[in-house]
């Protein structure tokens, strides 16, 4: 009986972790900034950009438009990992804290799913800037998303 429910457990988890993996190629502006999926775990996803020299602001740090558009992204998917097969997520509304300027090479934002509901996923995602393998917290975001039917 383990084992049964066990692999089925396992192919909920690929079902989810392949539909994760396609929407993020079908993304065309996490396309454009280079952004990486690099973990998609049940409530969780690290989504990674390494910074280029038109993604920063006047005072040369990374631009806050890639830091919430990539933690928006990972809070995003971390709610997807906890919805149905035929069901997407959409951002109702996401606050974000910027804590530090975003000194590093390397954006990486860990996005996670605090609350599941039936008509609301409450998220956050906290975003660190990489330089020489040290990680700093610059931003931390929080904020809803809602549950949506996929047309067949």
């Amino acid at each position: 009986m383990q084992s049964a429910l066990f692999l089925l457990i396992k192919v909920k988890f690929m079902e989810t972790f392949s539909k994760i993996t396609q929407s993020f190629k079908n993304q065309s502006f996490m396309k454009t900034i280079g952004a990486k999926l690099d973990l998609v775990d049940d409530g969780k996803v690290i989504i990674s950009v390494k910074l280029k020299e038109d993604m920063m602001q006047q005072h040369g740090f990374g631009h806050a438009g890639v830091t919430f558009s990539i933690g928006d992204s990972a809070a995003g998917y971390a709610a997807l990992t906890k919805m149905g097969e035929h069901q997407e997520v959409l951002t109702s509304e996401m606050k974000i804290h910027l804590l530090s300027p975003a000194d590093g090479k390397v954006l990486k934002a860990v996005g996670s799913v605090l609350k599941t509901g039936k008509r609301l996923i409450v998220v956050k995602s906290d975003i660190y800037s990489i330089k020489d393998e040290t990680e700093k917290m610059i931003a931390t975001m929080l904020g809803t998303m809602v549950p949506s039917i996929v047309s067949s």
